[in-house]
């Protein structure tokens, strides 16, 4: 509720403000309240032209354009002082009512122009507004993300860069208030915290023009990243994957010495907004349930389409005398996943390969002369609990997987022993109860119970590179609160083979599958 008046005190504070300064500029106020004919009168008392007009229609840089018509209001009050004007920047709702209905005078910039200012002020106040402007859109309209893996892949590639829109499923209020602009989680360089750590803003979110769809590409923030090893900030090693491989308490301690990463270093905890972003596939919705038959996802006990460009690991081989580099990448293999691939020799010395190929490349490769055999490969039960809920008696795999009920908003959820492993983690690090199992019966907050309502939607995520995605199969769900924002287009795309543009990648919709 506290959301829903700040935003409507900004707004009606801004149109209250605009109301007495038409007024002191000679303008009916009424005109204040007539969306878009208030635009025109605003710029026509600031005496600024039609390319202020266009920038008010281009959504992102209609919020900086609103904001430097804020500063050229003070100007034409003859209120230059920069402070007054960055106050005014950040809180028009507050500085306009006080230039309407103070003494200060309106000066008509036609027949009295402003004041002049230094050249050192001005690039100052740019540079200041700029900056404000950029966290506004960054937090609230669109951000650019760039694909760091191939776990999307061949639908979202490597050296993809997207557009993701935060008002898509409504932009999410800024949890974490107090940090550096333009930065995430760390420094740019190093290993610091770019934000300080309180105060923390409780979970909200604005109605947006849409909501979470099935094989939606969203952005959203790491669920294990709540807890972090500082030498893998990024997620790549995780914290609860060192809890079960090493042993709590050498990890806690920072004693923990990985045979194959060395040091792990000290833990780290974020808050949910400053959790590394990932982008994979919506596959699951808050109240169905998901399971997995051999490879194909079904819901609610029906198969779903799988994306056309969804990849799975095949094992390949490439005849003796030809260059595997040459025979894999003219189907479209990329170079990362050659040098990576698990390799060896058959007794024919043929070269074998474990690769991940979607269907079409596959066929593609079963047509080469130079490829004597091509099998897709069929991975086994995970016996070593790294799958979700990473607990004994889950005999699942990557390819059958399931059945899991996800959680949804005000819908109980029966609880057991024997399922309470997939839903402790929604019941105390997502939404912050206490739970405990004592002579055979489950305790949440202390009181007896055998069932548990969600406060949040839950969604279940996968990426198209089924073999090599760290997803919700993994981890398990995701919660709204860490929904980010929906990809909507490949801006452009760089392609490091070739040290190149993929041209053909430009403007493509990042939802396409």
């Amino acid at each position: 509720m506290i959301y829903e008046l700040l935003l409507m005190f900004y707004v009606v504070g801004t149109i209250a403000g605009l109301w007495f300064v038409f007024g002191k500029a000679g303008e009916a106020p009424w005109k204040a309240l007539v969306p878009l004919y208030n635009i025109w009168v605003w710029l026509k008392i600031c005496n600024k032209g039609w390319k202020w007009i266009v920038g008010f229609l281009v959504p992102g840089i209609n919020i900086f354009v609103f904001l430097l018509l804020v500063v050229e209001t003070a100007r034409v009050f003859r209120r230059t002082s920069f402070w007054e004007q960055t106050f005014g920047v950040l809180l028009p709702c507050v500085y306009l009512p006080i230039l309407g209905l103070t003494k200060m005078e309106y000066h008509n910039p036609k027949t009295d122009p402003p004041e002049k200012i230094t050249e050192v002020r001005d690039w100052t106040e740019s540079i200041v507004f700029a900056l404000i402007a950029a966290v506004l859109i960054r937090g609230f309209v669109f951000e650019l993300f760039s694909i760091p893996s191939s776990s999307m892949e061949k639908s979202l590639m490597v050296g993809d860069h997207l557009i993701v829109s935060k008002m898509a499923y409504g932009p999410r209020v800024i949890m974490t208030p107090l940090a550096l602009p333009l930065m995430h989680n760390t420094v740019v360089g190093t290993k610091l915290n770019s934000y300080l750590e309180w105060p923390q803003l409780p979970y909200y979110r604005y109605p947006g023009y849409s909501h979470v769809k099935r094989y939606d590409a969203v952005v959203f923030n790491f669920p294990a990243g709540d807890t972090v090893l500082t030498n893998f900030l990024d997620g790549k090693y995780t914290y609860y994957e060192a809890i079960r491989e090493m042993g709590r308490e050498a990890v806690v301690n920072g004693t923990a010495y990985h045979p194959v990463y060395g040091p792990l270093g000290k833990i780290k905890v974020r808050p949910v907004d400053k959790r590394e972003n990932y982008i994979k596939r919506c596959m699951g919705l808050p109240g169905e349930t998901l399971q997995i038959i051999d490879k194909v996802v079904h819901i609610d006990g029906k198969p779903v389409e799988l994306p056309t460009d969804a990849e799975f690991d095949y094992e390949v081989i490439v005849a003796a005398g030809f260059s595997p580099d040459i025979v894999l990448s003219e189907c479209g293999v990329s170079k990362e996943d050659i040098e990576t691939s698990p390799n060896g020799y058959d007794g024919a010395g043929n070269r074998i390969f474990r690769l991940p190929l979607t269907a079409e490349m596959a066929e593609r490769m079963k047509a080469k002369s130079t490829v004597v055999g091509i099998e897709q490969v069929e991975y086994p039960i995970d016996s070593a609990q790294a799958l979700y809920p990473n607990a004994p008696g889950y005999y699942w795999s990557v390819d059958n997987y399931g059945p899991v009920l996800i959680p949804a908003k005000g819908k109980a959820l029966k609880l057991t022993q024997e399922n309470l492993p997939l839903y402790s983690r929604v019941i105390t690090a997502y939404e912050h109860n206490t739970l405990e199992v004592k002579d055979g019966k489950i305790y949440i907050n202390g009181a007896a119970t055998d069932s548990y309502t969600p406060k949040m939607d839950y969604y279940w995520m996968m990426g198209d590179n089924r073999h090599h995605s760290q997803d919700s199969r993994f981890w398990g769900f995701v919660p709204e609160d860490h929904i980010v924002g929906k990809a909507k287009r490949v801006l452009w795309s760089m392609n490091k083979d070739k040290f190149g543009v993929r041209l053909e990648r430009t403007m493509r919709d990042a939802n396409a599958r």
